[in-house]
């Protein structure tokens, strides 16, 4: 019998078991997919701890990975066993084998392998969904972007200097600050000893930015919004230091405008997934953007890999090995 991590209550990465389950059925529209690799993402957390709401427990959580078909249920033409797949967004991703709707699978191309395919594929349709829908970013564009050693952070250091945009990202040390810039950030600021505001105000000589892009959420609000151009945006697509508390509508002064994107709704057509996808495995086979997947763990082992995530020990990107 094939083994899963399943959570019977919310709470720490002790709630995170990994038990015998049984082997899964693909139905009409799905295909059971034996996975390789699986991403390890923020939101994991969140919906861990109950922040993010699930429709029942227990449950297998995950919303990343990649791996190989092994049966295709009735109604299903696109896939066949043996395609090589990846997804970002169904639930249920910490386990060996799963169920996945076919429609939410991309096929992978030749130079993408399963680990990089699970290290990259949420966060980086998150960074196209960030630079080149939410904000059309070019090279006049200066943004703001908050945790830019992290594993989004990385990937969109890499894709705006592709771009050609000035990148100010916020670290917690120096060594993520070199990393970050390593990465092709322009400037970077070390939140543990200086005043992020007041820093990217000299950077744009008291201008602000155009867009700033903030997956802190409580620790960050309202300050994101006081390093904002008039008429800038603040996007707001994490919550990793708490959710941001409610807040009235004449806080986006200088008529600011604010957003809070979902790649799944990004996502949400078989032909906004692949178009996504093919961008991002173009800018990666291309060498554009190298991901960095600097921290492997076997699959019954995700609650350490979900406490050294909380900790803020990880740069880059985290995955799960079956």
């Amino acid at each position: 019998m094939p083994f899963s991590i399943r959570l019977h209550e919310h709470g720490g990465p002790e709630a995170l078991v990994y038990e015998e389950v049984e082997t899964p059925s693909p139905g009409a529209g799905e295909v059971l997919v034996k996975q390789y690799a699986i991403g390890v993402n923020y939101i994991d957390v969140y919906h861990r701890t109950g922040l993010y709401k699930l429709p029942n427990l227990p449950a297998t959580i995950g919303s990343e990975g990649a791996g190989e078909v092994v049966a295709v249920g009735p109604g299903t033409g696109r896939l066949k066993v043996g395609d090589r797949v990846a997804y970002a967004g169904p639930l249920g991703a910490y386990a060996e084998l799963r169920v996945v709707p076919e429609d939410r699978l991309v096929k992978l191309p030749d130079g993408i392998d399963y680990e990089l395919a699970a290290s990259m594929l949420l966060r980086g349709m998150t960074v196209r969904c960030l630079l080149r829908q939410v904000y059309r970013v070019d090279s006049t564009t200066t943004l703001l972007f908050h945790a830019a050693a992290g594993g989004v952070g990385l990937i969109a250091c890499q894709w705006a200097h592709a771009l050609g945009a000035t990148m100010i990202g916020t670290v917690s040390s120096d060594e993520k600050g070199e990393l970050a810039r390593q990465n092709g950030c322009t400037h970077v600021i070390n939140t543990s000893r200086e005043d992020f505001v007041g820093r990217v105000r000299s950077l744009t000589g008291g201008k602000g930015c155009d867009v700033v892009c903030d997956s802190i959420g409580k620790d960050t609000f309202p300050r994101s919004l006081d390093c904002l151009r008039p008429r800038g945006l603040w996007v707001s697509f994490g919550n990793s230091s708490g959710p941001v508390p409610p807040f009235e509508l004449t806080a986006l002064k200088g008529s600011l405008f604010a957003t809070r994107p979902s790649i799944l709704a990004y996502t949400a057509t078989t032909q906004d997934l692949e178009e996504g996808a093919n961008d991002l495995f173009e800018m990666v086979l291309s060498k554009k953007i190298r991901i960095t997947s600097n921290h492997r763990y076997p699959l019954a082992r995700a609650s350490d890999a979900h406490r050294d995530l909380e900790a803020r020990k990880t740069t880059g990107s985290v995955i799960l090995v079956p």
